[in-house]
């Protein structure tokens, strides 16, 4: 089932279920797929590619994330839980989340592949993490866990 597909789905279990908050934040996603889809038509593409959906909803939540981060530090808590709220919808639709064990397995490779050895290789091999790992882990905690095993 595709992500539109599956979008449309939700739409119609959360109005059955007078879900608000579900049925706003899929309202949301789903606007902002077909949007994409009308941005990349001149390119000669109808539809989105999995991995262009899996960007997409990356940006959604980390979107979401930058927004809890300014409400709680402004005190609207109310307004924070409302988008940590969206943000848990996004992510089922988010390929599953690596654990931080995972994540760093993986970015030892990485490291290794691109022969960084100091914190001025953090570029090269954030390149290469940020292209393998998108959707899979938050950028931030990617940079955090290179800048520790390159002494950044």
């Amino acid at each position: 089932m595709s992500l539109k597909d599956r979008l449309g789905e939700d739409i119609k279990s959360a109005m059955k279920a007078k879900d608000k908050i579900r049925l706003e934040t899929v309202r949301s996603l789903k606007k902002a797929l077909l949007e994409k889809e009308v941005a990349i038509r001149p390119s000669g593409q109808d539809s989105l590619t999995e991995e262009q959906e899996i960007e997409l909803l990356a940006q959604q939540a980390k979107q979401r994330r930058d927004s809890i981060e300014q409400y709680r530090q402004a005190g609207r808590n109310d307004l924070a839980d409302k988008e940590a709220q969206e943000l848990a919808i996004i992510e089922t639709y988010l390929p599953k989340q690596l654990s931080d064990e995972e994540l760093s397995a993986i970015l030892d490779e990485i490291v290794a592949s691109v022969g960084a050895t100091s914190p001025k290789d953090i570029g090269k091999v954030m390149g290469v993490a940020m292209k393998q790992l998108k959707g899979k882990a938050e950028g931030k905690k990617i940079q955090e866990i290179v800048k520790g095993k390159l002494g950044g």
